[in-house]
């Protein structure tokens, strides 16, 4: 059986220097995560102190938490392993969640989850947490945390009630310079909202082996976010629908520049490209793109869906960045045009 990219289970990367607040920051995961069953990956449990965690027995094997969640302890060479073991049906993992060491080297990391042969699982995203008020002198003593930054998909300025609203916005601005238009959430207390990693269950019961459909996962865009407003930042979600097909060379021009603060994107393209009859399904997560084709039913319109993630991001300057995209011309374009959709599509 062959696993479409919107089928795979995400893995997400949380990397930070030592008391930062990773665990904290799962800690809130696991606890808000509507049902959503989450694989945990840490490097060793006498460090965790995860509230729900039934610890039971050795450090390398399967632990299952109160939640639904299973909580895993191991050594880095053993990922591989414990990922296909994850992603095994019967597990029933929607998300996997790998806390790095504080001393860990994300580029390792990611290399890991992008280069897996494992047909079940993509990269979800490497998550940078920072302490707001430690890490002027952290990244001093450590100069290796800047290149880690460089290599994030989302910043997590945690501790952000610690220092003066003005330091606060120096040291965001200073990240933003560093790595461009990487989304730059602040937060307290590892308060971090689970849709802006991974898409949540649309229900609020925990779910027994059904896995959501990718239709379903488009419409899960609505959500309520006004507790804890003043605590932690607002994510966003902005959806985009064109009965018109696109110029797939306006769309990748979109995704390879996207809008400050744009996350992760999904969903559905149909390209005006002659003798090209396919829809496009896409996943971006920071900067890794991926487009897989498939064949519409019969009679299925040939409608264009897109949803952005984001924390910071301007959604009517999105929006009309999207639009921009729709190919009003009555003329299909040339087959060449879609070179850089084949750029991102594995083969």
């Amino acid at each position: 059986m062959v696993v479409g990219v919107a089928d795979r289970i995400p893995v997400v990367i949380v990397a930070g220097f030592l008391g930062s607040g990773k665990t904290t920051l799962l800690n809130h995961l696991l606890r808000n995560s509507r049902g959503t069953r989450i694989g945990v990956v840490v490097n060793d449990f006498g460090a965790i102190n995860i509230d729900s965690m039934l610890v039971a027995g050795q450090v390398d094997a399967m632990v299952s938490l109160g939640n639904g969640c299973v909580c895993c302890a191991v050594d880095v060479s053993e990922l591989d392993d414990l990922f296909t073991r994850l992603a095994q049906p019967r597990a029933k993992i929607d998300v996997i969640v790998v806390e790095a060491s504080g001393l860990a080297e994300p580029r390792n990391l990611i290399r890991m989850v992008v280069g897996s042969d494992n047909p079940r699982i993509r990269y979800g995203g490497l998550v940078e947490v920072v302490d707001a008020e430690q890490f002027p002198a952290s990244s001093a003593r450590h100069p290796e945390l800047t290149t880690h930054l460089r290599l994030a998909d989302l910043v997590v300025v945690n501790k952000a009630d610690r220092v003066p609203d003005a330091q606060l916005s120096a040291l965001r601005r200073d990240i933003a310079e560093l790595i461009g238009q990487v989304p730059v959430y602040a937060t307290t207390h590892g308060r971090l909202e689970p849709g802006l990693l991974f898409d949540e269950p649309l229900h609020e019961t925990p779910r027994v082996a059904e896995q959501l459909s990718f239709d379903e996962l488009l419409d899960h865009h609505d959500h309520d976010h006004t507790e804890h407003r003043h605590l932690h930042d607002d994510y966003l979600s902005v959806s985009f629908t064109s009965a018109e097909p696109l110029d797939p060379r306006g769309l990748i021009g979109f995704l390879e520049d996207p809008p400050p603060g744009l996350f992760r994107a999904k969903g559905f393209a149909a390209f005006a490209v002659a003798d090209e009859r396919r829809k496009f399904v896409l996943h971006l997560v920071g900067r890794h793109l991926v487009f897989e084709p498939a064949n519409w039913a019969r009679g299925e319109s040939r409608t264009t869906q897109l949803v952005l993630i984001g924390a910071g991001m301007d959604a009517e300057v999105a929006t009309k960045r999207l639009q921009d995209t729709v190919h009003l011309d009555a003329d299909p374009l040339d087959p060449q045009s879609m070179l850089g959709v084949w750029r991102y599509t594995p083969h």
